[in-house]
């Protein structure tokens, strides 16, 4: 069995009176294929916040690889191996696909020594994510699906140990769900683990070797993809009585 790359404990946040998340416990081990699940507003990115760094005071802790992520900066973190994706691209609209990517690189662990070496980098990410063709346009000329791209080719370029994938197929089509699978299943086999948050659901049981259901903050359900979809209490966080 793979060893521990990420482990969560008690970890809740509140905002005011609102409990957003409550003693969630949960486990990534390296390699693994997570899906994380739930209704709107069960606390799934109040949990990717939580562990990104944007919201550095909760309660409980993570350990990234051994380490405690408390008062590690969002950046502090990337170092170490983490990156996500957002729901909203958020690529900067006045510089180029391949400046877009070349970006993280410039401010990576890892930082390659020339100009030249940055470029070249940039352009393995983009082709990693069949996107070399575009490197020259500017976001706002590429396709829903290619902004999809753009945005995991920012992500992959720190090398992540760990990447989350916070609903990249929101809006897309099912042939282009599949291409954004097969990119994520290629990023795996390289070696990088994955969480996907995710609400199409052929893609997150397709995907996942485990699922993770939240509800109203708290984790309910933790398992094999079918047995955890056929809980009668996960059935009715999306179905209702």
């Amino acid at each position: 069995m793979s060893a521990v790359l990420l482990k969560a404990e008690r970890v809740g946040k509140r905002f005011g009176g609102f409990v957003a998340l409550q003693d969630v416990d949960l486990e990534v081990r390296v390699g693994e294929r997570l899906g994380l699940i739930g209704p709107n507003g069960s606390g799934k990115s109040t949990f990717v916040n939580c562990l990104g760094g944007a919201f550095p005071s909760h309660d409980g802790s993570f350990v990234f690889d051994g380490r405690r992520l408390a008062r590690l900066t969002p950046h502090e973190r990337g170092h170490l191996g983490l990156a996500r994706t957002f729901q909203l691209p958020r690529p900067f609209h006045s510089m180029s696909v391949l400046e877009n990517v070349s970006v993280p690189l410039l401010f990576g662990p890892d930082r390659p020594k020339t100009h030249t070496a940055v470029q070249a980098r940039a352009l393995e990410c983009l082709e990693a994510v069949e996107l070399a063709g575009k490197a020259r346009l500017r976001p706002r000329e590429l396709t829903q699906v290619d902004q999809r791209r753009l945005e995991l080719a920012r992500a992959i370029a720190l090398r992540p140990r760990l990447l989350v994938a916070d609903e990249a197929m929101a809006g897309l089509s099912h042939a282009e769900v599949d291409q954004i699978l097969a990119l994520l299943f290629r990023l795996n086999r390289l070696g990088t683990t994955v969480i996907m948050i995710e609400h199409v659901m052929r893609a997150v049981t397709e995907f996942s070797e485990r699922l993770v259901v939240f509800v109203a903050g708290r984790k309910i359900a933790d398992g094999a993809p079918r047995a955890v979809l056929a809980l009668p209490e996960v059935e009715e966080a999306y179905l209702g009585r």
